[in-house]
């Protein structure tokens, strides 16, 4: 009989004893609970979580901190810089298929461990050049005539493009295609970890850069290099032993179609150009035509070497392009891109045009949080909305929202206190219609808040009037008083650009499933490849606009084409979604 039974036949207070079963099971459960936590701390999630953590925290220090070196060395000009983002973004538009080519090419732990030994120890031969740069800068001047400078600026960039390379082929190894094995193709997991990335990505941004320069800052650039430095050796140890740990407890990453198993379509194309030179080979009665035929296949087959190589680079870079335009997801990806032609967004172009309408350092430092925060929102709106819609119809949904809230941002180039005029695009005009129509250019300036006085100040001034920190440019000498004569204008367009990055990062996640999702693995590499690629050509689009737009009156001609390319391309997603939709009705 049970002690609670005994209880209640003796008329007294009925309390339960537990026995010792259930507190041994109790104890049990306690004691799973530190398993299970160290069990997780062990697993692969965790440790790609932690690898992708350091590497991302790397990424964003260097990329702020390569800016600012190049500044300093070239005399506080933008020159250098400005090269420096040519030669980065015309690398990958052009290596961008063979990167991923050599990352579909090769075993998966190979590619990590290559691409982060590259882009680390590049990064640290980078930041030794740059520390002797600055010890010994007025030595380096006065050897050669000045061209040992010039050899080490030249050297600096190659090592420092070398990096962003070497970053792209990880980015594509672990988050295009690890991330999809280690979740065992499972989409449910596969979107948890795309926004645990994402969300680690937006917070590494903001305090990455604050944290290296706060050391630049307080110490000198010097101890900037070494910072980086050794972060990057500290990481390299790290993020080699993570990864190394998780390929060997997942299985799955080990077992990789070879290069040869491609799909049909790729198969049949080599199969006739194949037969195509066989037939060539084969003897045929001698003419003129044959001839002349034969010396040209005995002139392709005798060429160099490297002549070869490149021919074969030629053709892996077309292969590339054609296997990514024969995507199901192709629109989806384009659409995607053409997201990157906007100065909708807190880097140094929209806040140089926040300081010319008055706006403060610590206030576009405050909004630059509040947008790291709705950014976060739209990674937990994007979890919750492809549980509830599905995939594709969260883009749809976060499509809608971006172009909604971006609405704002037209409207405040026609609110009061913008400072667009349309004037200044036209050609040059001749002194006496300058005078006739001065009235009205004043009127004009009084919504502007111009740096140095002038009407026409571009949105980058020069180099000696800048603080850089974080993508945002703190000016010096900003005229007191000059405020515009409404601040609605600027209000309209950071509480749309703040408010349209939930939508954003819900469809940039959404894409980049689809992505995973939609490319087989034998081409999962050279189609995010061609997808890095894409991004970067309209990335160097956006800059291409402000160079021929250059003054703050122009911004708003900016905002206009900028958000046309956006709904160009959420209108190609809508494209993509509806043959997605339409194809899944056939199917079923």
């Amino acid at each position: 009989m049970s002690r609670r039974a005994d209880a209640s036949q003796c008329g007294g207070v009925v309390v339960e004893f537990e026995s010792d079963d259930v507190r041994d099971a109790r104890a049990k459960k306690a004691k799973s609970i530190p398993g299970s936590a160290l069990i997780y701390l062990k697993g692969p999630k965790f440790l790609i979580y932690v690898s992708g953590a350091l590497s991302m925290w790397g990424d964003r220090m260097w990329h702020f901190a390569i800016s600012v070196f190049l500044i300093e060395l070239y005399g506080r000009n933008l020159l250098l810089t400005a090269v420096f983002g040519l030669v980065v973004a015309g690398s990958v538009l052009l290596l961008g298929a063979l990167i991923g080519d050599w990352v579909d090419r090769n075993p998966r732990n190979k590619v990590a461990h290559a691409s982060l030994f590259i882009q680390n120890i590049s990064v640290t031969v980078c930041s030794i050049v740059l520390m002797l740069v600055f010890s010994y800068k007025q030595r380096i001047e006065q050897i050669w005539d000045g061209w040992l400078t010039v050899v080490c600026y030249t050297v600096v960039i190659i090592l420092a493009d070398v990096a962003n390379l070497a970053s792209t082929a990880l980015t594509i190894a672990i988050q295009r295609d690890w991330i999809v094995v280690i979740t065992g193709y499972n989409r449910g997991h596969l979107a948890g970890m795309n926004a645990t990335m994402r969300r680690i990505d937006q917070v590494t941004n903001i305090l990455a850069p604050l944290a290296v320069g706060q050391v630049m800052t307080l110490a000198s650039n010097v101890v900037g290099c070494g910072f980086i430095l050794g972060w990057n050796l500290v990481s390299l140890i790290v993020e080699f032993f993570f990864l190394s740990r998780v390929y060997r407890i997942v299985p799955a990453l080990s077992v990789k179609p070879p290069a040869v198993e491609v799909d049909q379509v790729y198969l049949q194309r080599m199969e006739r150009r194949h037969s195509v030179e066989e037939n060539v080979e084969q003897p045929q009665p001698l003419t003129e035509g044959n001839c002349h035929a034969s010396l040209h296949l005995k002139e392709i087959t005798n060429l160099p070497l490297c002549f070869r190589k490149f021919r074969w680079l030629v053709s892996t870079c077309k292969d590339g392009w054609r296997a990514y335009y024969r995507q199901p997801v192709f629109l989806a990806g384009m659409g995607l891109a053409f997201l990157y032609t906007t100065v909708l967004g807190f880097d140094c172009i929209t806040t140089g045009y926040a300081y010319t309408q008055g706006i403060s350092g610590s206030l576009l430092s405050l909004l630059m949080g509040v947008s790291a925060i709705t950014g976060l929102m739209g990674t937990v709106m994007f979890t919750r909305l492809r549980k509830t819609y599905g995939l594709v119809n969260t883009g749809i949904i976060s499509s809608c929202l971006h172009l909604g809230c971006l609405l704002l941002c037209v409207c405040s180039v026609f609110a009061p206190g913008s400072p667009m005029d349309l004037s200044l695009l036209m050609p040059y005009i001749t002194f006496n219609s300058s005078v006739e129509f001065g009235g009205m250019a004043s009127q004009r300036q009084k919504h502007t808040n111009p740096l140095r006085g002038g009407s026409n100040q571009p949105l980058l001034p020069d180099r000696s009037s800048i603080h850089w920190t974080n993508n945002t440019v703190l000016f010096d000498n900003v005229p007191s008083g000059t405020a515009p004569e409404s601040y609605i204008s600027i209000i309209l367009l950071f509480l749309g650009v703040i408010t349209a990055r939930i939508g954003l990062w819900s469809f940039d996640l959404t894409v980049t499933q689809l992505l995973q999702e939609n490319i087989c693995e034998s081409e999962r590499g050279v189609v995010n490849g061609v997808q890095s690629s894409m991004n970067y050509l309209m990335d160097l689009l956006h800059f291409i606009m402000v160079i021929s737009a250059p003054q703050p009156q122009h911004f708003g001609i900016l905002v206009i084409i900028s958000v046309l390319f956006i709904t160009t391309g959420h209108t190609m997603y809508f494209l993509y979604a509806h043959k997605a939709k339409k194809k899944h009705r056939l199917d079923t």
